[in-house]
């Protein structure tokens, strides 16, 4: 899923330093103009969490036997490398566009449509990419940043990349609405689920959730597109046993692209297909999936359940 998980691990490291210290105010950022909007948006999406998407990835975290939410998240991180593939292409590449592309082709064979992993065991990483990642690469700078409804997390280029990613994602091809819609609300229940316990440690911690989301997205859309390491997926953090409600360590495709961004209450919305293809789409939150979502790659081997 989509994208942005690697944030994840940047901000739940950066929130074990930041919970010994003093809570921190609204702070006004030059990169962020928008800011009184942007938190009117933030507020508005984080509710939506809290009463929408939290309980609906709670409860599927209770029904779903763990290997089942591991395979669904497979399945979505598997469709996700074509785009991958696609976006390491335009960025020249080679080598992992070639690596996203022998993933692809093992695990929707051996694997299982995708059900299962074997490419990450066999040695092939997976490259969380996006077009805003692209746009970054050719020199586009970010712009402010922006909160955008439903979604999330974002910036001026990142809202573009994000609307030309959708021509990558294979389920807006040769799909019955009612059966890509039905998809969508799974990706983003799954995405959102792995983020449970990233988004409980946020709020129970003292901090203006707005401005660490914010840093904590900038931040890692900054390491992605800088960062010494590209846009290699670290392993997936484990946040706890689901069955006591917080999120297990498996982790989702995203959107996204890679999606990796910051930890927030609603931390998924990466992981959601953009609005302009899929009508029906389901409600993402305040914080970035994902893509989604983040990310750790969203797949894990074929041997472990």
């Amino acid at each position: 899923m989509k994208k942005q998980k690697a944030a994840l691990m940047v901000a739940a490291a950066s929130l074990t330093v930041l919970m010994g210290g003093c809570a921190t105010g609204p702070n006004r950022k030059a990169d962020d103009p928008l800011e009184p909007m942007n938190r009117v948006i933030f507020k508005v999406n984080d509710t939506i969490d809290h009463t929408v998407a939290q309980p609906a990835a709670r409860g599927y975290q209770k029904i779903t036997p763990r290997p089942l939410q591991q395979a669904i998240s497979n399945f979505f991180s598997n469709l996700g490398d074509l785009g991958n593939m696609a976006n390491d292409l335009l960025q020249l590449k080679i080598t992992a566009a070639t690596e996203d592309l022998v993933r692809f082709s093992m695990n929707s064979t051996f694997g299982i449509g995708g059900l299962l992993d074997f490419a990450t065991p066999a040695g092939l990483p997976k490259h969380n990419q996006d077009f805003g990642l692209t746009l970054g690469y050719w020199g586009i700078p970010s712009g402010p940043y922006l909160v955008l409804p439903l979604f999330g997390p974002s910036s001026f280029r990142d809202a573009v990349g994000r609307a030309v990613d959708v021509r990558f994602n294979l389920l807006n091809y040769d799909l019955d609405p009612r059966d890509r819609n039905a998809l969508y609300v799974v990706q983003f229940v799954s995405a959102r689920a792995d983020m449970l316990g990233a988004s409980d440690l946020l709020s129970q911690a003292a901090l203006d959730e707005y401005s660490f989301v914010r840093d904590a997205y900038m931040q890692q859309r900054n390491s992605a597109l800088h960062g010494s390491s590209g846009s290699t997926s670290p392993p997936p953090p484990d946040y706890g046993d689901p069955g006591d409600g917080s999120s297990s360590s498996t982790t989702s495709p995203a959107a996204g692209t890679g999606a990796a961004s910051g930890v927030a209450a609603g931390t998924a919305a990466a992981s959601a297909p953009a609005a302009a293809s899929a009508p029906a789409a389901p409600v993402a939150a305040s914080g970035p999936a994902a893509a989604p979502a983040a990310p750790a790659s969203g797949t894990a081997s074929a041997t472990t359940p």
